[in-house]
């Protein structure tokens, strides 16, 4: 299985490092995919059963691109992972599906690991399952879903961290629908914690989880890892 946790902007790299070695320690005996996204100025160069991953970066080599970084800062630590489309980065900042689609073809041809995220708002969940799977459609747009490193992500807006999560019923349906569409591994995201981690691992469309705000403790990030470890065997 894939468990991947997204710090957003949290943890300084000092904070960062002490995690890293410390989840080391705890997954040392673990055969699940272990990914870790820090925030921007907290990228360090690791090595080790964790993968390190950006939580973003801008479609160039490098240049003039205020605020932004490129692949020079990525290949200087070593980093050839990458999150994108997250909703935040859709809602929040701005990001166009043509913006999301440019940065996808970029890093495809550097042959990164993406993780590329989808999911709907509340109100487009509201609207029906028709509405929804028209949205989701929408923002596989310039996407390659036969990409060999790519990595899918739903994660339902509205339940990214409010604390609420869609039925394991609703989250197995839709993960069926989106398996018959990608051959790619599929992770789901949204409010997910060490309460109920394990059942929605269990869920047989499910193949990871991508952890927000709850992968901020190294000792709850690892015991998701645990688990994961512990459904497999």
């Amino acid at each position: 299985m894939i468990v991947a946790a997204n710090f957003k902007t949290n943890l300084t790299r000092k904070e960062t490092l002490v995690y890293l070695e410390k989840l080391e320690q705890n997954i040392k005996n673990s055969n699940q995919d272990v990914y870790v996204f820090p925030a921007t100025s907290s990228l360090v160069e690791h090595s080790g059963h964790a993968v390190v991953g950006a939580q973003n970066a801008y479609y160039v080599q490098d240049g003039a691109f205020t605020g932004e970084i490129g692949l020079v800062h990525l290949k200087e630590f070593g980093i050839d992972t990458i999150l994108i489309g997250h909703s935040e980065r859709r809602h929040i900042l701005g990001e166009s599906q043509e913006e999301v689609s440019k940065k996808f073809k970029f890093f495809k041809e550097k042959n990164f690991k993406i993780i590329y995220c989808i999911g709907e708002p509340l109100e487009i969940r509201e609207e029906g399952e028709e509405k929804l799977l028209k949205y989701i459609e929408s923002q596989f747009a310039g996407i390659d879903l036969d990409y060999k490193n790519l990595i899918l992500a739903y994660e339902p807006v509205w339940a990214i961290g409010t604390g609420k999560t869609p039925t394991l019923d609703d989250i197995e349906s839709l993960h069926k629908k989106l398996k018959q569409k990608t051959s790619a591994p599929i992770l789901y995201g949204g409010s997910v914690k060490v309460n109920n981690v394990e059942d929605i691992l269990k869920l047989e469309s499910v193949d990871g989880v991508l952890v927000g705000s709850a992968s901020l403790k190294v000792d709850d990030f690892s015991k998701m890892v645990e688990i994961a470890q512990r459904i497999e065997d």
